[in-house]
């Protein structure tokens, strides 16, 4: 909860997004309410079509509801242009992809700093700071190696290093382990369990593997665009706890 206000960091209610694909009415979402409490991890699940996607492109002003109401942070943004929606998004939006989506010719540190162009974080401040998060997520080693030559689960970190930068309040991932092996993937969800737990940080992803959602306190499940049950996790899977149980990885000759 925002202890500030008392207040949901996000808040839905009657959510609505309609599609016209050529003359056919598409109903994404039909009537969606829900709120999120600042410091929750939540798992948004659901077959292909169910609106999980489009639930997490309202909620990170991707896109605009066609219905209803969005507030984040107490702020209604469900009419912002798409000017505004940049706004929000750079100053309080963090994102994760599957694909990672880093820029192939520039090397992590520069992937990292990409959002502090459009900030107003100055010149000579934007580097040190993508230094910092990259050595949070533990690649302050990697910093001058371009994606070619980081792994699957180093240039996620990146990409999640990307996404802290700018200090949001909240973090959406969309399969953020989908192209990653087990090993990795645990890696990953023990990366996103500690930003929830240790900073604090608002962690929402989609995913549609029941094993991944397990790792998050509370789990949304979508179907025909409406959330058909919304539920407590009381006993998490805890990736460090995982990782350490697991072999150690075969020295490369």
């Amino acid at each position: 909860m925002d202890t500030a206000s008392g207040r949901p960091l996000l808040q839905v209610e009657n959510l609505e997004r309609t599609y016209l694909v050529g003359e056919i009415e598409v109903r994404a979402l039909r009537g969606v309410s829900a709120t999120i409490q600042a410091g929750e991890f939540v798992a948004i699940q659901g077959p292909s079509g169910s609106g999980k996607s489009t639930f997490m492109n309202l909620l990170g002003c991707l896109d605009r509801p066609t219905g209803g109401r969005y507030l984040l942070d107490g702020t209604d943004v469900s009419g912002f242009d798409p000017a505004q929606r940049a706004r929000i998004r750079n100053r309080r939006i963090g994102f994760v992809f599957q694909s990672f989506n880093l820029l192939p010719r520039t090397t992590a540190l520069e992937n990292v700093e990409v959002p502090l162009l459009y900030s107003d974080v100055a010149a000579p401040q934007r580097a040190p700071r993508a230094h910092r998060v990259l050595q949070e997520v533990g690649l302050g080693n990697r910093e001058h190696h371009y994606p070619s030559q980081l792994s699957g689960g180093q240039q996620q970190r990146v990409a999640i290093a990307r996404a802290l930068v700018t200090e949001p309040r909240v973090l959406l991932a969309d399969e953020p382990t989908g192209n990653l092996d087990s090993r990795t993937s645990l890696e990953i969800m023990s990366l996103l369990q500690s930003l929830n737990r240790e900073r604090g940080m608002t962690v929402l992803i989609v995913t549609h593997e029941p094993d991944i959602a397990g790792y998050a306190n509370r789990a949304m499940q979508f179907h025909d665009g409406l959330i058909r049950s919304d539920e407590p996790n009381a006993s998490p899977r805890d990736a460090q706890r995982e990782l350490a149980a697991l072999p150690p990885e075969p020295a490369v000759a």
